[in-house]
């Protein structure tokens, strides 16, 4: 059995939820301001997943991820400085620029790309698991997907299809008990969806997840059991978004109280106070950390603020695969 994170990691694990949090507060306020076009999905609130779960992988491990996928890019070790210049629509971003922030991918780190498509990782992660298997290496897939991802049919599909040929992957719901502007109350029958793992024979838990020792600890054991050719599991990770599907939503069908509530759950406060009652964090460490990560963030700013916009000819680069047999 793994370890549990010794001191340095906890650290490490604090400064990668600090710098998805600090990083997506950024963009917010870039967006805001026009210096961003499109359209963002923030996971303000859900960084403790991001971090549980990649912190459990090695850097050759697969991350599937979502339209709100910022967070899981960086806590898989994804460049801050590539991701904001892909946010800003620029040639030196992790997609050149073609992305943007619903498709965002860096193959370099094992992530393999968010995507707009709901659901579409949950029926990608058995082909990439098929592909382990032939290649006969002991890597591991995550796929992440929301709570209203799991209502619909693909889910069912990517998780029988799993099953039957155990394939090493892990299925990690991020439940906010939002599906966009839907209640999980309203949308999701039976209450749980860590329960429907029985159907298909896999296990299923259900965790805080905004405990991020928590959620590490119960993928770090799906991984080790994925590795060791005992086929998916599926963790239900229930958090909360503190903001709201996208930036510029009004959330008039949430309330203030619960919105509230989320906040005095924030991930980030709980695990700096688990931190400061072990003796690993102080004032003085917790403003080192809050000092590297804002030079962080205002250096992937500036380099994406510098860069070149994609000349015109590059829409029509990197549409296919180049087959040298085919020469």
């Amino acid at each position: 059995m793994t370890p549990a994170p010794g001191p340095v990691q906890l650290l490490q694990i604090y400064a990668s939820m600090l710098r998805i949090r600090r990083f997506e507060e950024r963009a917010r306020e870039l967006y805001q301001a026009g210096r961003i076009p499109g359209f963002i999905h923030l996971s303000i609130g859900q960084e403790a997943v991001a971090v549980g779960v990649c912190a459990a992988l090695r850097r050759d491990d697969y991350v599937l991820s979502t339209h709100r996928g910022h967070g899981h890019l960086l806590a898989k070790g994804g460049s801050p400085r590539a991701l904001m210049a892909e946010l800003y629509g620029r040639s030196t971003g992790c997609c050149k620029g073609k992305g943007g922030s619903m498709h965002i991918a860096d193959a370099s780190v094992g992530f393999l790309g968010a995507n707009g498509v709901l659901t579409s990782g949950c029926v990608l992660a058995p082909g990439v698991g098929l592909s382990i298997r032939m290649r006969k290496t002991d890597q591991v897939v995550v796929a992440l997907f929301g709570d209203g991802a799991a209502n619909r049919g693909p889910f069912h599909e990517g998780v029988n299809l799993a099953a039957l040929w155990r394939a090493p992957v892990v299925f990690v719901c991020e439940n906010n008990f939002w599906a966009s502007t839907t209640a999980h109350d309203a949308s999701t029958a039976g209450g749980s969806i860590a329960a429907r793992a029985a159907g298909y024979g896999i296990p299923g838990l259900a965790v805080d997840g905004n405990d991020v020792l928590e959620t590490h600890a119960a993928v770090t054991a799906a991984v080790e059991r994925a590795r060791q050719g005992q086929g998916p599991t599926l963790i239900e990770a229930r958090t909360a978004r503190l903001l709201g599907h996208y930036e510029g939503d009004p959330q008039t069908y949430r309330s203030k109280a619960e919105a509230e509530a989320a906040r005095r759950g924030d991930p980030i406060a709980r695990f700096s106070a688990h931190l400061r009652e072990v003796g690993l964090l102080n004032d003085a460490e917790a403003r080192r950390v809050a000092g590297s990560v804002e030079a962080e963030i205002q250096d992937a700013v500036d380099f994406a603020e510098s860069s070149p916009w994609p000349e015109p000819h590059a829409a029509l680069e990197d549409l296919f695969v180049h087959y040298p047999w085919r020469d």
